[in-house]
């Protein structure tokens, strides 16, 4: 059987470009979520990979979609290989369990964690900046309601 998996990180992504591009490659049972790609603890990603055994097929869309932390993917992936499961990132290909495979996969790897690094590296330069720069600078989401708003809602409430 061939199994998709698709994520984003975010709320505000939107899963239904990989959904498509899963469903195009001939996966007939698709899990999904929005859940950060820095650790394998997924929820539905853990119960894909307890579906999955001998002879299926697992796509995902990108290499990053599968996992950012090299370790993580090269240990994910050798127990599929072990389960004589197939992989298929569809921009790179399917992985297969031989040296060459395992080679260019474990590369893949390193640069999806090294652009997850580089990511986090660039956002802390950039709030380190606009800290020394904006005295109104504060992290976070800005405020949806002034303080006024806030008050004033407070009054009615009462």
């Amino acid at each position: 059987m061939k199994y998709g998996y698709a994520r984003v990180s975010t709320t505000d992504q939107k899963l239904a470009n990989q959904i498509e591009l899963l469903k195009l490659a001939g996966a007939e049972k698709i899990f999904q979520e929005k859940f950060t790609g820095t650790t394998t603890e997924r929820p539905e990603f853990q119960k894909l990979l307890r579906v999955l055994k001998t002879g299926d097929t697992l796509i995902v869309t990108k290499l990053d979609r599968f996992a950012r932390n090299t370790r993580e993917a090269l240990a994910i992936i050798q127990e599929l290989f072990k389960e004589n499961v197939k992989v298929n990132i569809l921009n790179m290909g399917l992985i297969d369990n031989t040296p060459t495979g395992q080679l260019v996969f474990t590369i893949f790897s390193a640069f999806a964690q090294f652009e997850r690094d580089m990511i986090v590296t660039r956002t802390q330069e950039g709030k380190l900046y606009a800290k020394q720069h904006d005295p109104l600078f504060r992290e976070g989401r800005p405020k949806t309601y002034s303080d006024e708003q806030i008050r004033f809602a407070y009054e009615l409430r009462k």
